[in-house]
């Protein structure tokens, strides 16, 4: 049988956002696949807030936990096996569970296929009367003074 663990942990998640609490997660960084940012690491484990409002963007799939945060001001991507989740709970109270980690076996590991590489044909430049007026266009356009990008606002 699968794991059983995605389903607790997202079971409890829905549980503890449902009652208006803020979902953290304590995550084993040893485990294969976890991507985090490393420098927020302690003692090989790191805490997230996965409520909605903490987070980019959170995607509870099949294999892992996939969300965007912001640390420090920079936009991390990041990717949690759900075996990597060694609890869940609400900040406010401390309800939820612990979980066993679960570290995959060798034989499940897969590396992405390398792609083959892409064949590309030659291709020539046709010099036409339109491209060549476009040309000497795009060419006094570049040798005069450059202009600064402007932005304007429009309201509907």
């Amino acid at each position: 049988m699968t794991s059983n663990k995605p389903y607790i942990v997202k079971a409890f998640y829905d549980w503890i956002s449902d009652n208006g609490l803020t979902p953290y997660i304590a995550v084993d960084v040893s485990v294969y696949g976890v991507m985090v940012p490393m420098s927020y690491v302690n003692d090989g484990q790191i805490v997230l807030n996965v409520s909605a409002s903490a987070v980019g963007s959170i995607a509870l799939g099949d294999a892992s936990i996939e969300l965007s945060a912001r640390f420090g001001g920079k936009l991390e991507l990041m990717s949690v096996p759900y075996g990597a989740i060694a609890a869940i709970y609400a900040k406010e109270n401390g309800a939820g569970t612990s979980l066993a980690i679960e570290h995959p076996e060798p034989d499940s590991i897969t590396e992405a296929p390398e792609q083959a590489p892409i064949k590309t044909s030659p291709v020539k430049a046709v010099q036409s009367k339109a491209t060549e007026k476009s040309a000497d266009k795009a060419a006094t356009v570049s040798s005069s003074k450059a202009k600064k990008p402007t932005l304007s606002v429009v309201k509907k």
